[in-house]
């Protein structure tokens, strides 16, 4: 039996390990352990892995006890056939490619992986506590957009009483590992990952998982498809960049507008019904204090005010502004706008009271009609005129304020210039008018899963689950514990008195308890009908929006959490998308969705990729796009090679620019038109010319010109017996030249004794050409004269 031990411990520790007695200690950069105080090391075997140092520094009789409690992992014996049964576990696992990596606590993952014949390869960080890594991890993350929960419930210790996990752990400890599971984007390095290894992130996923990324990327729908992003995404803007500021300013006064006109008609119909909850604070003494501080509009000036600013808006969208001049006056003056939100705010949040609306119903209810119209969010707008404060790139609900006045907002912007730089505010139209259950918000985490963007592939999962808040709502309490449904926030607060006994302690409801609300209702089948195909829809929308921008990589996946809110007419509004949604089992129903949707990841992504018909759980594809071709990038910059087309001839010289005529006048002359012959006497004063060129004397005056001659001219070369001690370049033209050489081939060999050798130049069409002439004589060199006609 000592025999058996000490090889299975030269085993164990074979691989940079030394051994001591039946333990095993370590080489630097392996897990630790802990030993128990009365036991001491009496021998040391030293392997070539290790250090010569180390071994001079654990020679020794015995090991202090702080230095065995962190240096030394104790190992029981274990039973032969287990470690037989490992290590043909592991070989096999080796030889199929299934060796796996997990940062974080995903048990389910791990149980999922090794059902299926996975070894784990542990990521070691001597530094850290294994069970603190995701908790570091998110807060190492609070600039990313990663939706990773800190919940120590959801820690559970791992069942390996025999420690085999970790003998095969260590086993596959230098083998390549072919899936990365993580719950950052940036804990693998995609560009260095081999092509058949799979890791669940996506490269630059920040398009879209960011709030200032959706604004931006959903503002170019219009090129992928004819929806209307207003339709299922909140009107949103970058406070810090001064264009889409100045928009945002423009919207709220004009949302002012609208509020105010449905206010006037839903208070006089007696339909108003402020706060959405009979659960009310009172504001007391706001408005009579306000009376007497600041005097309001009159209530026709307002309302008239109003109608404007919404006619105006109208023929915006008409484009009938077109025509108007840059310098039109505003409808109003900076001036105005001041004194009206002021009453704006006297009468609607602070519930000034207003005489005679009734007069001005009619008009106010014909121009909301028409806003309606154009307009998808006017329902949501409510009469509050809230927004929603979000810092561009946090998750959790961190940073998140509600604001009704302009002044809070802008100066809550102006007060971080970084935030301002970096364009990293984000201001969003808040919904005033949701869906309630029991008086009290929720909103809806809905999962999907992308496996390739190109063709871009999209699983949408057929389970979600609804959060609560842990107030009432109401809209004169601002606060994140009535607006914010994350369960980070709402998990640290008490659930109020006055909320509905139907709702849970834990603030969830899965979906079938939601349609089972519904079917009381009446409305089980706007489920189906509106809920459904309205959030597959804006999950499709924002993913083409982004897909250029994605970096594609084969055997990458990504799961990823988008948070909806319904409507009165359950109409679902996208308001966010994480990355790497928490898998947190922060309530019963968190833990049996969370469980099967981590299962069904994987069947999708392993089983899948070997069975095209295995199952895939509640997963259901919903979008596969035709495969996009794009061509192979080497590293090269795109550029046009080519070569200059050089001409076989020197040009002519430019004349001096002249009047073009266009008419009559410069019509062809008809081919049947023959052009005169050359007289004698002109190739007389050409032999002249020659002769004066090369003494030295100076020619004769041009001659006038004259039009150009209709019959193409060909280049030929004279061979005349005369002596010419240079080359002579004569321009033929109308202002130098006396000269015309504009036979044809036929005519020019009658008037010369000459032999005539036309050129192998090819023939061209323009007016003017050159004409080379080669004077030679026997005993003498030729030389090479060249005429431009």
């Amino acid at each position: 039996m000592e025999a058996t031990g000490s090889r299975q411990s030269f085993q164990l520790g074979r691989k940079g390990h030394h051994i001591t007695g039946g333990y095993c200690i370590p080489c630097p950069g392996s897990e630790t352990g802990g030993r128990s105080k009365n036991q001491k090391v009496t021998a040391v075997t030293v392997f070539k892995q290790c250090n010569q140092d180390e071994a001079k520094s654990l020679q020794t009789s015995a090991i202090p006890e702080s230095k065995v409690r962190h240096n030394l992992v104790s190992l029981p014996h274990l039973n032969p056939a287990k470690v037989s049964a490992a290590k043909a576990l592991v070989e096999k696992a080796v030889k199929m490619h299934k060796v796996f990596s997990i940062q974080g606590p995903y048990p389910v993952i791990r149980e999922a992986l090794r059902a299926r014949g996975w070894v784990e390869q542990r990521m070691h960080n001597p530094n850290r506590h294994p069970h603190q890594c995701h908790s570091s991890d998110s807060r190492a993350s609070s600039n990313d957009t990663d939706d990773s929960d800190n919940d120590d419930n959801y820690v559970k210790k791992e069942q390996d009483p025999d420690e085999l996990y970790d003998l095969m752990s260590r086993l596959v400890r230098n083998e390549m590992v072919y899936f990365f599971w993580t719950n950052r984007r940036d804990a693998i390095n995609a560009n260095s990952l081999h092509k058949a290894q799979i890791t669940n992130h996506f490269a630059k996923a920040g398009s879209f998982t960011t709030k200032v990324g959706l604004c931006m990327n959903l503002r170019n729908l219009h090129w992928f498809d004819s929806a209307d992003p207003d339709t299922f995404f909140p009107r949103c803007y970058r406070l810090g960049v001064q264009d889409e500021k100045h928009a945002f300013i423009e919207d709220f006064r004009r949302t002012a507008c609208t509020s105010f006109l449905k206010y006037i008609v839903e208070k006089e119909q007696g339909t108003l019904v402020e706060g959405m909850s009979c659960n009310r604070w009172p504001v007391q003494g706001q408005g009579r204090r306000a009376k007497n501080l600041f005097r309001p509009m009159a209530l026709s000036q307002m309302i008239d005010c109003a109608l404007k600013v919404c006619q105006e808006f109208l023929e915006s969208l008409e484009h009938n502004d077109i025509d108007m001049s840059l310098e039109a006056p505003q409808t109003l003056t900076k001036e105005e706008w001041t004194h009206f939100i002021s009453s704006y705010y006297v009468v609607v949040h602070d519930g000034a009271e207003i005489e005679n609306g009734d007069r001005f119903v009619k008009c106010c209810e014909a121009m909301l009609q028409r806003l309606g119209e154009v307009r998808p969010q006017l329902d949501i707008d409510g009469i509050q005129n809230i927004w929603i404060i979000k810092p561009g790139a946090m998750s959790r609900g961190r940073g998140i304020k509600c604001y009704k006045r302009l002044d809070e907002i802008l100066r809550l912007v102006n007060v971080d210039q970084t935030l301002i730089k970096e364009s990293k505010w984000v201001v969003q139209k808040y919904l005033e008018r949701p869906l309630l259950i029991h008086g009290t918000k929720f909103d809806m985490r809905q999962w999907f899963l992308v496996t390739d963007w190109n063709p871009l592939t999209v699983w949408f999962y057929k389970k979600c689950y609804l959060r609560f808040s842990t107030q009432p709502y109401s809209l004169n309490i601002l606060d994140s514990s009535v607006h914010l449904c994350n369960n980070s926030i709402q998990k640290h607060l008490r659930p109020s008195q006055r909320r509905h006994r139907d709702i849970p302690a834990d603030n969830m409801w899965s979906d079938e308890q939601f349609r089972t609300f519904l079917s009381r209702q009446g409305r089980e089948a706007q489920w189906h009908a509106v809920v459904v195909p309205g959030m597959k829809e804006a999950i499709i929308h924002a993913l083409r929006t982004s897909q250029d921008l994605m970096e594609s990589r084969k055997n990458t996946f990504e799961l990823y959490g988008a948070d909806f809110m319904l409507g009165r007419d359950l109409h679902p509004w996208l308001i966010e998308i994480n990355a790497s949604p928490t898998m947190a089992h922060s309530s019963r129903v968190t833990a049996r969705l969370c469980t099967a949707v981590q299962r069904d990841t994987l069947r999708v992504i392993l089983d899948r990729s070997a069975d095209c018909t295995a199952n895939t759980g509640d997963f259901q594809l919903i979008y596969r796009q035709a495969p996009v071709k794009v061509p192979q990038y080497v590293g090269l910059n795109l550029l046009v090679e080519g070569f200059k087309i050089k001409s076989p001839f020197p040009l002519p010289p430019l004349r001096p620019s002249a009047p073009k005529h266009h008419g009559p006048a410069e019509e062809k002359k008809p081919a049947e038109e023959k052009v005169k012959p050359l007289p004698k006497m002109l190739l007389n004063s050409t032999e002249t010319q020659l002769g004066n060129t090369s003494s030295g004397v100076q020619p004769p005056p041009p001659r006038p010109p004259e039009p150009p001659l209709p019959v193409p001219i060909e280049p030929v070369t004279l061979h005349l017996p005369m002596t010419v001690n240079k080359s002579i370049h004569l321009p033929v033209s109308a202002q130098s030249h006396s000269v015309f050489l504009c036979k044809r081939r036929s005519e020019i060999s009658k008037a010369c004794s000459d032999k005539v050798q036309p050129s192998t130049t090819e023939r061209h069409q323009s007016p003017s050409f050159p004409l080379e002439i080669t004077l030679s004589k026997q005993s003498r060199p030729a030389a090479t004269s060249t005429l431009s006609a």
